[in-house]
């Protein structure tokens, strides 16, 4: 595990998405740095056991918020809890985001899914956090996917792709305009990795053992992305070592992109 720099106060960190994958093991990592962590999801049994590895690492009780991100008011209820449980938030990982297949010729309804799922969100989340990660000279992170950079091979996926090529440019735009209040602003880009997303895209046990048994013969490194690999990543980004880092598209995919 890499060892990061913070500054001496304990920092306050917003992870959505938090009930399994890349959210849940980065909510992990952050507590190991003595973080205060925030784990926002909908799974409340999830976020429990999560909460616990978080509060086992260090001691540090962790604030779990259920919350539906698609509804505005839960959204608002991040923030407020948060700033009511600990007065301050110096990190937002906006990792929350569902997968979305279709094509073209399936309509509008999945696009709409997708910027409202992937997208939306995080906008708010964001422009509701913004004054408190000002105050704190804070970061963000978005989560996204190396879909927002190339189109994914052999299966229909246009919608998720434009969702997350999105939240791509809301990085750099992000990262433009809040740089001179020093906030940085980052997008973490995975590959294929280890979760339940395809699983969420409602494929078979099978076919998931079979894509997951190709990409880690195909691709360059011979690997698959751990969750626990991308959270390193995050990790680093929202420490005082990437002080100069900010705008910046991060893929992760052990040379997936290569191909």
């Amino acid at each position: 595990r890499i060892q990061v720099r913070w500054t001496s106060i304990t920092r306050v960190v917003i992870i959505t998405g938090a009930s399994s994958g890349i959210g849940a093991a980065t909510a992990i990592e952050f507590a190991k740095q003595s973080a205060k962590v925030v784990l926002v999801g909908r799974n409340e049994e999830a976020l429990n056991f999560n909460a616990s590895k978080c509060e086992d690492a260090k001691g540090i009780k962790p604030l779990i918020i259920k919350a539906e991100l698609t509804n505005d008011e839960d959204v608002k209820r991040v923030i407020s809890t948060t700033i009511e449980q600990f007065g301050r938030i110096d990190v937002l990982v906006n990792n929350a985001g569902v997968g979305i297949s279709g094509s073209i010729r399936d309509g509008i309804e999945l696009l709409d899914r997708a910027i409202s799922t992937n997208v939306r969100p995080a906008y708010l989340l964001t422009s509701l956090a913004t004054p408190y990660l000002v105050q704190s000279k804070g970061n963000i992170i978005n989560v996204s996917s190396i879909a927002a950079l190339k189109p994914i091979k052999n299966v229909e996926f246009l919608p998720y792709c434009m969702s997350k090529a999105a939240l791509d440019q809301f990085t750099r735009c992000l990262a433009l305009e809040l740089g001179k209040d020093g906030v940085r602003v980052n997008s973490v880009n995975p590959g294929a990795t280890k979760t339940n997303f395809m699983a969420a895209c409602g494929y078979s046990k099978d076919q998931i053992d079979e894509i997951f048994k190709v990409r880690e013969q195909s691709v360059p490194l011979l690997k698959m992305v751990k969750s626990e690999d991308v959270a390193d990543l995050i990790i680093f980004l929202a420490s005082d070592r990437a002080s100069c880092i900010t705008g910046s598209t991060y893929v992760i995919d052990s040379g997936e992109m290569l191909m």
